[in-house]
């Protein structure tokens, strides 16, 4: 299988219903200075940036630049060195950032980071969770989730386990930790949409006092493909939850790599493609839940190794919005790939199901682009991050390096343009103020810079240089 695929970072992108716009405007238009806050409180602009030392290793530094839309500033001998480095996300209105490590199977680094009279300066408690695979806020918390073993007294016959949601609370004010372990309801998540396969969490957006988030299908654990398993020496023959002619999709032996590992026992990657569920939960511990489903599009993920990039937003007017890009057009075996273009969905504002009248095809009006973030910014606009190519033509080091900027209320495409020719990649989740965006822009030819980008035009403008390897990230962070 083929991979391709951060909140600030990552951590983490939309054949016009009618019309596909490219915008215009002079590439030496200069964008006016980012206003001051308000009268009587205190911010800092902050930007991540990753300085590559001898042989492999890096540094990660919060650089407080004066702008983003103008001058230079230099990650050499300067800023608050990151220890944990990774995804940086805000918290509590902008006044708390966290840097949250993401290592593949590892356990993760957490710090903290306030803005007052002294400064930037970091906070004393360093926390360890487990490894995740998506995450977002609610209230005070930063959550972060990952799907692995269940308790031990739940294993069956064989001694295989079920596979459950693994999430980590960190308490932004009180600088506390707490996993879902005894002290919090554990999430079964075999046979969770009632096919037998185990499920991960895409996204976790805290929407009217409620928690919404993707359903990923996962296909079938070897707990879950055990389940009146026959097998035949080393040939699977058949399983309760194995659709026929899927039979030798199930691993006979151990094998792969990282996130594309596999057991023997395994059926790995979902027989369901075609179909999309988003779990409505009545709060922050993910009690009462409630599944929607539409097969208007395929699972809301975006995908980069085993991390997955959150596909669901709300906006002001307090509609949901729910993307896919299709990441199951990646899929080698016929079987697992979806026939479904990319595209969106809606949840009206007051109400827990997709809305019928609603849905846009994105490839349509991307020229069949797969995209591999998608991020609001400011009322109905969302900026995606486009790949050069469809899914089909991808692997799993490529990382999107076009823009697009999408009316969720008119269905509208624009093109960014007067972003450098030779992209690498963007650093994260844009800051909106004022009606531009500010992303961090990595080329192969210039030195990282912060681009704005008009939200009315897709009009791109150099800003902000930086003096450094990599941008990962930018932000306003506010005093307390």
């Amino acid at each position: 299988m083929k991979y391709s695929s951060s909140l600030l970072s990552a951590g983490l992108t939309l054949s016009a219903t009618l019309l596909l716009l490219s915008s215009c405007g002079g590439n030496n238009d200069a964008p006016p200075t980012p206003p001051n806050p308000s009268p009587g409180t205190t911010a800092t602009y902050v930007v991540s940036a990753s300085v590559k030392a001898s042989g492999n290793a890096s540094s990660t530094l919060l650089l407080t630049p004066v702008s983003l839309s103008e001058g230079s500033i230099s990650a050499k001998n300067n800023g608050l060195q990151v220890d944990g480095g990774g995804d940086f996300i805000y918290l509590k209105e902008n006044t708390y950032l966290y840097s949250i490590a993401y290592r593949q199977g590892g356990k993760t680094e957490t710090h903290s980071y306030i803005f007052g009279p002294s400064g930037l300066t970091k906070r004393s408690k360093i926390f360890h969770g487990n490894r995740f695979t998506t995450f977002g806020t609610f209230g005070d918390f930063l959550i972060t989730t990952s799907t692995g073993d269940g308790p031990k007294d739940q294993a069956d016959a064989t001694g295989y386990l079920p596979q459950y949601i693994l999430a980590s609370y960190l308490d932004a004010t009180k600088e506390t930790q707490t996993n879902n372990d005894t002290r919090l309801p554990q999430f079964n998540t075999e046979n969770y949409l009632g096919n037998g396969e185990f499920v991960t969490l895409c996204g976790l957006l805290e929407h009217e006092g409620k928690l919404y988030s993707g359903v990923i299908p996962m296909g079938l654990s070897r707990y879950g493909a055990n389940v009146e398993a026959v097998w035949d020496g080393d040939t699977y023959k058949s399983g309760k939850w194995v659709k026929k002619g899927n039979e030798d999709l199930v691993k006979t032996q151990d094998g792969g790599q990282k996130s594309s590992s596999y057991k023997r026992g395994e059926l790995q990657w979902t027989q369901y493609p075609d179909e999309c569920y988003v779990a409505i939960f009545s709060d922050k511990d993910f009690k009462t839940k409630k599944l929607i489903k539409t097969n208007k599009i395929s699972y809301p993920a975006g995908r980069f190794k085993s991390q997955y990039h959150p596909m669901i937003w709300s906006v002001p007017s307090g509609d949901v919005y729910v993307f896919s890009p299709s990441f199951a057009k990646t899929m080698t075996d016929p079987r697992q790939k979806t026939k479904l273009p990319a595209g969106v969905v809606r949840i009206k504002k007051g109400a827990e199901d997709f809305d019928p009248s609603y849905y846009y095809n994105i490839d349509n009006l991307s020229g069949n682009r797969g995209f591999q973030f998608v991020y609001p910014v400011g009322g109905e606009r969302f900026l995606i991050y486009f790949y050069d190519q469809s899914f089909d033509k991808l692997t799993n080091q490529q990382l999107a390096t076009q823009l697009g900027i999408f009316d969720v209320s008119t269905g509208r495409l624009t093109n960014v343009t007067g972003l450098p020719t030779d992209v690498s990649d963007f650093g994260g989740r844009p800051y909106v103020e004022g009606g531009r965006a500010y992303l961090p822009v990595n080329s192969k030819s210039q030195k990282p810079a912060i681009y704005v980008i008009d939200l009315a035009t897709g009009q791109a403008t150099r800003g902000l240089e930086v003096e450094a390897t990599s941008i990962t990230s930018v932000g306003r962070l506010r005093s307390r």
